[in-house]
């Protein structure tokens, strides 16, 4: 089954797409859905109690990937899926207010930020006169950084329950996952 994609729209000029830009076309594509839209009456609570973390990387669709409909989960994406503060600030409303009991980490094969190093702050430093306050939390080893986005987990005081927490690496060339071990092999 061939996967199909916006890139292969003919653009006019880069961001412009036939007419206007691609966020007009996201605004028209949301008119077409709106038109069509019945409030399925539901919560803001997921109805799995499962939260999903995983990376902003445009290759993985994660409800198709994990079977998942609208309402399931809660899906907070980053770059590199890996748990930060907001992460966790996310995963505690996720839990405390909202009822998610598992979560789900999943980073992927061939991300970008395992091809590039935390003088990404220095290099914007010296372009904007600024230094970011945030890490670039770039790796190079994806399953030691599942292992250390579990462990940050499993460890908040912030999250009521880290038990049920389980990290994967998702195969951008297969669409397979595969998980990882929180305890690295000796």
């Amino acid at each position: 089954m061939a996967m199909t994609t916006s890139a292969s729209v003919p653009t006019e000029s880069e961001g412009a797409i036939r007419g206007g830009t691609v966020t007009d076309r996201l605004v028209e594509a949301n008119e077409r859905y709106a038109a069509e839209f019945t409030d399925p009456g539901m919560d803001a609570r997921p109805v799995l109690h499962v939260a999903v973390v995983a990376c902003m990387d445009a290759r993985l669709d994660l409800h198709a990937a994990l079977g998942l409909e609208l309402g399931d989960c809660h899906t907070i994406r980053n770059a590199g899926g890996v748990v930060t503060d907001d992460v966790i600030r996310s995963l505690t409303i996720s839990q405390r207010k909202l009822g998610t009991r598992s979560i789900v980490l999943i980073h992927h094969t061939g991300c970008g930020l395992e091809t590039i190093t935390e003088d990404f702050r220095t290099e914007l430093e010296m372009e904007v006169g600024q230094r970011p306050a945030w890490a670039v939390e770039a790796f190079r080893d994806v399953d030691q950084d599942v292992r250390q986005s579990m462990q940050r987990v499993r460890t908040s005081p912030f999250l009521l329950h880290a038990e049920d927490v389980r990290g994967f690496v998702f195969d951008v060339k297969t669409g397979l996952l595969r998980e990882i071990d929180p305890v690295q092999p000796s």
